[in-house]
C-alpha cells in the first residue's frame, strides 16, 4: 500500500509505533474511500503494467496472478498466510481460482470489515478466516502454512526481521514466503528518501540486501527476486493520475486536505523510483525441509 500520511498513533501493545499508525491512517474514513474507489479495489498493491494507462485494477490483478503462477500450481489443501492483506483481493484470488484456504492477518479493522463482506457475498467464508491483528506477532502454531504471502505491507514494520522470522516460524518446512515490497535500492544515497519516509512516518525501508540477509537469518533459502522496478514509479504516476481525474468526483467523500497531500505524497514515490533510488520486485524464499 505504502502510501501513509500525518495520522496520530493510538497506543496500543500489541502494535509497534510504526504499525500502529499504519493501522490509525488505514481505519480513516479518507484513506478507506481512496483505497477501495481509487487505488486498485480489492488490490491495494503496485500493478504489473502493460502500458501506461491501463487500469489501475487490472495491472493490479496482474500481480496477484503472476506471484500465483511462480508458485507453481496451488493446491486445494494448500494453506496460505497473507500477512497484510488489506481488503483480501489476494486470498480471493487463492480461494475462488485453487480452492486454498487462506488466512488474512490485516492491521486494519475498517478494511477487514469491508473485506469480510465481500467474502460472504462471493461465498467464501468456508476458505478464508480474516483476522486482526499484525505481522510482528502472528497468531497460530509453528509450522502450519504451506505459504506466507504478502505484498507491499513489510515497510509499514518498525521491526521487520521481527515479521520474517514469524514467517519462517509459522511456515511449514519445504514452504515458500513469497513477497512484494517498495524497497530502497542496495546503495540509496542517504537523505534522498526523507520526504516520502516524513511522510509514512518511518526512518528507514526495506533494500534487497536487507531482505536477503535478514532472511537467511531466519533460516530461508532464496529462490529468487524477480526485478519490476520500473513499475513502481509507473503505479504511483498512474494512481495520481488517476485521483486528479477524479478529484470532482471525489468532493465531499474525501478530505480536500487528504487529496492534496496523497498527490504530493504520490510525487515522492514517483520521483525517487525515476532517479533509481527505489526498487521493487517480487521475491521468493523456501523454508528447508527438517
Amino acid at each position: 500500500m505504502s502510501a501513509v500520511q500525518s495520522s496520530p498513533a493510538h497506543s496500543n501493545p500489541a502494535y509497534s509505533s510504526p504499525v500502529a499508525t499504519a493501522r490509525d491512517y488505514y481505519n480513516s474514513a479518507d484513506a478507506d474511500t481512496f483505497y477501495h474507489r481509487v487505488w486498485g479495489g480489492e488490490d491495494i498493491h503496485i500493478g504489473l503494467y502493460e502500458d501506461d494507462e491501463e487500469a489501475i485494477v487490472d495491472a493490479s490483478r496482474r500481480t496477484v496472478a503472476h506471484m500465483t503462477d511462480m508458485l507453481g500450481e496451488p493446491q486445494p489443501d494448500w494453506q496460505v498466510l497473507d500477512m497484510g492483506a488489506g481488503y483480501g483481493g489476494s486470498a480471493r484470488y487463492l480461494a475462488e481460482n485453487h480452492g486454498c484456504r487462506v488466512t488474512a492477518l490485516n492491521l486494519s479493522e475498517v478494511e477487514n470489515e469491508r473485506n469480510r463482506a465481500i467474502n460472504r457475498s462471493r461465498g467464501l467464508d468456508s476458505l478464508i478466516t480474516v483476522l486482526d491483528g499484525s505481522f510482528e506477532d502472528v497468531p497460530g502454531a509453528d509450522d502450519r502454512f504451506d505459504v506466507v504471502w504478502s505484498q507491499d505491507a513489510f515497510l509499514h514494520s518498525g521491526a521487520r526481521e521481527r515479521v520474517l522470522q514469524e514467517a519462517a516460524r509459522v511456515l511449514k518446512p519445504n514452504g515458500v514466503l513469497i513477497f512484494t515490497d517498495p524497497m530502497q535500492h542496495d546503495d540509496c544515497p542517504d537523505g534522498v528518501l526523507d520526504p516520502i519516509l516524513e511522510r509514512i512516518h518511518l526512518e528507514s525501508l526495506g533494500s534487497p540486501r536487507f531482505y536477503r540477509e535478514a532472511c537467511a537469518r531466519a533460516g530461508l533459502h532464496e529462490i529468487g527476486f524477480e526485478n519490476h522496478s520500473h513499475q513502481l514509479p509507473r503505479h504511483y504516476a498512474r494512481v495520481r493520475g488517476e485521483l486528479e481525474a477524479r478529484e470532482s468526483e471525489l468532493t465531499g467523500t474525501i478530505s480536500p486536505d487528504y487529496i492534496t497531500r496523497m498527490k504530493t505524497g504520490l510525487g515522492h514515490w514517483v520521483e525517487g523510483g525515476k532517479a533509481g533510488h527505489l526498487t521493487w520486485g517480487i521475491f521468493r524464499f523456501r523454508k528447508p525441509r527438517a
